[in-house]
């Protein structure tokens, strides 16, 4: 049997980097991160962080630098979203959000890894998560 453990990001300074998804998602560094591997725990899955020597970033869209990886991220109200990652040290990118606030933004992270803020029509949440509206067969 195969399961997934681990989502592990590149990076110049892992604990920086966790601190910043930390902030992002809510969700605590764990208690054992160190210099060498910070994780942050979802469930049965760790989103880690490692630092690599010479660390390039990527420059999306720039398929010279690829980014390699997104994380998307559902939120309820994209635009108080935006407020908080821009003040974390996030940069937008590139808007997709259309007139009724439905759509996604590509945003990076401070060490260049883009990422989504999304907002799905029709998504509710719960205390188990988004669920997501059925598709008309």
């Amino acid at each position: 049997m195969l399961r997934l453990t681990d989502f592990i990001i590149d990076c110049p300074d892992a604990m920086k980097l966790a601190a910043f998804y930390s902030e992002v998602t809510g969700h605590p560094v764990k208690e054992d991160s160190t210099e060498h591997w910070a994780g942050i725990r979802f469930g049965d899955i760790e989103l880690a962080f490692v630092p690599v020597e010479d660390y390039r970033a990527p420059q999306w869209p720039d398929s010279e630098h690829p980014k390699q990886f997104h994380l998307d991220f559902e939120v309820d109200d994209i635009e108080a979203e935006q407020r908080r990652v821009l003040a974390l040290g996030a940069t937008l990118q590139r808007d997709h959000v259309d007139a009724e606030g439905y759509g996604f933004r590509v945003y990076t992270d401070p060490v260049g890894h883009p990422f989504c803020l999304c907002r799905n029509k029709g998504v509710v949440w719960t205390d188990q998560g988004p669920v997501w509206p059925q598709r008309a067969q």
